[in-house]
Parts: structure tokens; C-alpha cells; sequence
């Protein structure tokens, strides 16, 4: 039996059953109670670590409990998203294996404007950008043409994407850039807006990759006129996707040769990256059949019901299974590393 701590960002009480709840119940938790479960079906002694403000209380737990691995769940530490890569450097030094992305291919992913730099320079398709920094004064370059979309150059998630992230022009520009410097308090990325279908590949490995089945957000019912962009509302409230026709799915009716493009592209980027463990990897199709990288994820939403899990199924992987594999995948790696 291997003992596995569950590391998570929230403080969280599992229940016994979901039994009578609704999916706006769960949505909360449910990763964490999906991982768990799997866990326990899989017949490992598990133990959640959620909302540790401190490394202490992590080194306590690890000291005390001395699990055989960390199945890292964290989105974020002490509020923000760009520590957790040093709290896993904190389990690489207590060498404590951990699940998912290195640390230093996800602080890598995480600063998006370097991650388009290094792409750039080995020729991986992805919208041009410029990056407006905090405290200074920003003028948009000749070359980056409108429409363009502006957010957060470090926060993942859609956070701070709306349709009003869409400008057309300098003053909405300069508008949506202060929007992000005051409201999330981080730098602002503009990158060109590419109309296009929204297609989505998980990776699955660390030396050896297997790339799953192109998945597809797909928009049935926006208000007229409104761009089809993964904004915040749409990624996360569950009302608003239902309203608004958000579904995602297998891709189906692509250019003939598309689906192997897209999983060429997943492992050059990955490996470029330094990226293991599993990730998910965005794009943008134009019509005519161009891909355009948006953004690498590691650590992807690893939900039942959620894309990544949903495409491993339709790869032949069900959802015990894949937790079991990322989980070995964390094991081998440490061992390696021995």
C-alpha cells in the first residue's frame, strides 16, 4: 500500500457521498474528491493537506506522516499562483517525490511572456504579443496590429478574460491593461486575437508521451456578435455555460492531418518546455487550417468530469487508471532522479 498525501491550495472537508448534491454543490471540491476517491479505490492510505500557509506545516505533515508520495493538487500558495513552483522545489530538497510538472518547467509556464519567447525561437506557431508592465508607461508596438486580446501575463485560468478583454483600439487597450494592473496586480499581456476554433490535447508522460484525442470547446449560443473566447464566466460558471451553449467535446470535422499536427506540436512544446508528469496544450485553428499555440497548461484540472480526464477516457484511459499512471509517472521520476 503506498501512502499519498494530497496536497492542496483549500482548506476543504470531503464528504463521505455526493449522493443528492448537484454539480454547482461539487464544483468546489470535486477534484480534490475525485483524486481521492480514485485513490482509495486504487487501495492507497491517502491523507489531504489543504490551505498549509506555512512550508513548516507541510515539512510537519511530511515528517510525521512520512507518505510515499504528494499528489500535488495546488493551484496556489499564500493567494498566489506563481509560489507553488517553490513549494515543490521545497519537496524536491526534502526529497519527497510529488505528482505532476518539475518546478522549473512550471514556473517556466507560468511566466507567459518568456514561455512565447522561448516558443518563438524554436518556431512554434503562436500569436504575436507584447507584454505592459506595472509602474511603467506603455505604448503598443507598430508591428502588433488590433483586434488583440489583454490579460494577465502570469495568472492562469481565464482570470481577468471577459469579452471586454477584446480591444479594437488604443483607448480600450490602455483601459483593459489599467483594468489588469489594478484589478489582478499583475503585468498585462496583448496578444493578437486569431478567430478560429478552439481545440484542446492532453500529454501524458515524462520521456515517453502519449497525446490524447483533440478536444473541442465549441460555442452554441453567444449573444450576436460576441468573440469566441474562453473568458472567465465561461470557463468556470456553470449557468452561464449551460445559457450560453458552451460544450466541449471531441473535435470532430477537422482538416485532414490536423489531429497529427496538433500532437507533433504538443511534444515538441513539451520537451521544449521541460515540462512531465501531464499538461494540456491550447490552440487556436484557423479556417484556412492554420494552428496557433494560445498556451501550454501543466497541471491541468484533473476532475472526473473535467477535459483532461474525459480525453484520456476517450484514449482508452478511464479515470482510476490515469490516476494511477500520473501517480507511478511521480514515483519513476524520483527514482530516477536517485
Amino acid at each position: 500500500m503506498t501512502r499519498v498525501l494530497v496536497l492542496t491550495h483549500q482548506r476543504v472537508e470531503l464528504p463521505e457521498s455526493v449522493k443528492g448534491l448537484t454539480e454547482k454543490d461539487k464544483a468546489p471540491w470535486k477534484t480534490e474528491y475525485d483524486v481521492v476517491t480514485a485513490l482509495k479505490k486504487l487501495g492507497h492510505e491517502t491523507k489531504l493537506l489543504g490551505g498549509a500557509q506555512e512550508l513548516a506545516d507541510i515539512r510537519t505533515t511530511l515528517s510525521e506522516w512520512k507518505p510515499n508520495i504528494t499528489f500535488n493538487l495546488m493551484e496556489e500558495f499564500r493567494g498566489e499562483g506563481i509560489y507553488v513552483p517553490y513549494v515543490l522545489g521545497y519537496l524536491q530538497l526534502m526529497r519527497q517525490p510529488f505528482t505532476g510538472c518539475n518546478p522549473i518547467g512550471l514556473q517556466l509556464a507560468d511566466d507567459k511572456a518568456l514561455t512565447k519567447k522561448l516558443l518563438r525561437y524554436h518556431r512554434i506557431p503562436a500569436p504575436d504579443f507584447a507584454v505592459f508592465f506595472r509602474g511603467r508607461k506603455n505604448r503598443r508596438p507598430r508591428r502588433l496590429s488590433f483586434p488583440l486580446i489583454v490579460k494577465s501575463s502570469t495568472e492562469h485560468g481565464s482570470m481577468g478574460i471577459a469579452q471586454a478583454s477584446l480591444v479594437t483600439n488604443d483607448e480600450k487597450l490602455a483601459e483593459r491593461v489599467e483594468f489588469i494592473h489594478a484589478q489582478l496586480g499583475t503585468d498585462a499581456m496583448a496578444e493578437e486575437y486569431i478567430e478560429g476554433r478552439e481545440l484542446y490535447a492532453g500529454v501524458l508522460g515524462n520521456q515517453r508521451l502519449e497525446t490524447f484525442p483533440v478536444w473541442e470547446m465549441r460555442f452554441e449560443n453567444l449573444a450576436e456578435g460576441a468573440p469566441r473566447i474562453a473568458t472567465e464566466r465561461i470557463k468556470w460558471d456553470l449557468d452561464y455555460q449551460k445559457k450560453r451553449g458552451i460544450k466541449t467535446g471531441a473535435a470532430k470535422g477537422l482538416p485532414e492531418g490536423t489531429d497529427e499536427r496538433v500532437w507533433k506540436l504538443c511534444r515538441r512544446i513539451y520537451r521544449i518546455l521541460g515540462l512531465n508528469g501531464y499538461a494540456r496544450m491550447d490552440f487556436r485553428l484557423t479556417e484556412d487550417g492554420k494552428l496557433s499555440l494560445l498556451e501550454p497548461n501543466p497541471n491541468p484540472d484533473l476532475a472526473k468530469n473535467e477535459d483532461f480526464a474525459r480525453s484520456a477516457k476517450a484514449a482508452g484511459i478511464p479515470y482510476e487508471q490515469l490516476v494511477r499512471r500520473i501517480l507511478n509517472l511521480g514515483l519513476r521520476r524520483r527514482l530516477r532522479g536517485r
